[in-house]
């Protein structure tokens, strides 16, 4: 039963779509503050389906993403009382505690690292404004760190192009299961380790 490959192409037609500008912006933010989906499952079918704008993709995001990451900021500064209770819920007060301790030692690296990496932006953006880090290095930290990755996966795979758009054609299934379990097992595993 073919599961990945259909999703696939589903993302790759309306990653032509005329609004996916649109709705790759509103991923970037929202995934900058709350919502658990990297843009990179929009940003990489986006610029397959369309190489010859890949900077264009990688911009919207980065400035996307900083917007939303502004907003984490200012709700980390003026709401963590008032979020502490949903922090808990969605099980990251913990990682949280740790977050503030590394903003404590490291300041503006902590958030280019968070911006460049696949740890989830969100913590760092209510981190940042709940640590009181300035908003100056904050801002530089997360548009030097957010556009790196954004432009270096796009670039990668606009320069991969059609070659890389027939691999992933090809080995979507097997790529899909992996990534699945791969997220599976680590779940089981931060759910044994807490």
């Amino acid at each position: 039963m073919a599961l990945f490959a259909p999703i696939y192409a589903r993302c790759l037609r309306w990653a032509s779509h005329h609004r996916a500008p649109g709705f790759l912006a509103a991923m970037s933010a929202a995934e900058s503050v709350i919502f658990p989906v990297p843009p990179d499952v929009m940003l990489i079918p986006m610029t397959l389906a369309q190489p010859q704008r890949w900077a264009r993709f990688a911009l919207i995001c980065t400035v996307a993403s900083l917007l939303g990451g502004l907003l984490g900021y200012v709700l980390g500064s003026y709401l963590l009382d008032a979020l502490w209770p949903w922090i808990e819920r969605l099980g990251w007060a913990g990682t949280f505690v740790r977050v503030q301790g590394l903003f404590a030692e490291y300041g503006f690296w902590i958030v280019f690292v968070a911006g460049f990496t696949p740890i989830p932006y969100k913590i760092f953006t209510l981190a940042s404004g709940a640590t009181g880090i300035g908003l100056l290095p904050f801002i530089v930290g997360s548009f030097v760190g957010r556009g790196a990755r954004f432009f270096l996966v796009a670039g990668l795979v606009a320069w991969g192009g059609e070659r890389l758009q027939r691999s992933l054609q090809r080995y979507i299934e097997w790529l899909g299961w992996i990534v699945a379990i791969v997220l599976v097992a680590l779940a089981l595993w931060l759910e044994l380790r807490g």
